[in-house]
């Protein structure tokens, strides 16, 4: 099949490395309110305190990471830029449960299950046959009972294939009585939503 030239494409691991190298924050992560609340809000919105596998994929400086770590007995937390990676191993050092690594998804995943997978602020940038490509390597990830927390900015950004709401929309229509998952709550926010969902 040949490729469609209108479909939005994933964006390239040099993109983001050429973001990080223009700014160490570039999102501000450190030092916005919005990205303090919404951290806040996604541990809250865990349903379990404590889980024995995780997986983060698109980590970035590893701020959530470090919040996370503490309520996983291990977590692989993963980045396709490796300026990011290197400020998030300097926030993690101190916590031995957390393994980071340079990987591409959906182009590489890691092997094994994970009882928690989240995707935060990273659906956007791929392609929507990416996104699909990765939500079946998530969903196959996840042992039953295991959870996948969504959390995406939901204003459009023009050199993003995909929107927040898409991937959601993307991933809630797999939550049907006969789908893999069953959606357990869902917020929306002025500029991000957060949806929480379970393997059947």
């Amino acid at each position: 099949m040949e490729p469609n030239p209108n479909q939005p494409h994933t964006l390239p691991a040099d993109y983001f490395d050429k973001v990080y190298e223009a700014n160490q924050d570039p999102w501000n992560f450190t030092s916005s309110p919005y990205e303090q609340e919404k951290y806040a809000a996604t541990l809250a919105a865990l349903p379990r305190p404590h889980y024995a596998r995780a997986f983060e994929i698109g980590c970035s400086l590893g701020i959530l990471t470090a919040r996370l770590a503490p309520r996983c007995d291990y977590l692989l937390a993963v980045d396709v830029a490796e300026a990011a990676l290197e400020q998030a191993r300097q926030r993690c050092a101190h916590l031995p449960q957390v393994e980071l690594q340079l990987l591409r998804v959906p182009a590489e995943f890691p092997q094994g299950q994970f009882d928690l997978i989240l995707v935060s602020e990273v659906g956007y940038y791929w392609s929507p046959a990416d996104l699909a490509r990765a939500a079946d390597q998530i969903v196959a990830a996840l042992p039953a009972g295991g959870q996948l927390v969504l959390v995406h900015w939901t204003p459009p950004v023009h050199d993003y294939p995909l929107t927040g709401d898409a991937v959601h929309e993307f991933f809630l229509a797999k939550a049907t009585p006969d789908g893999p998952l069953r959606h357990l709550h869902g917020q929306r926010h002025e500029k991000y939503r957060l949806d929480v969902l379970e393997k059947t």
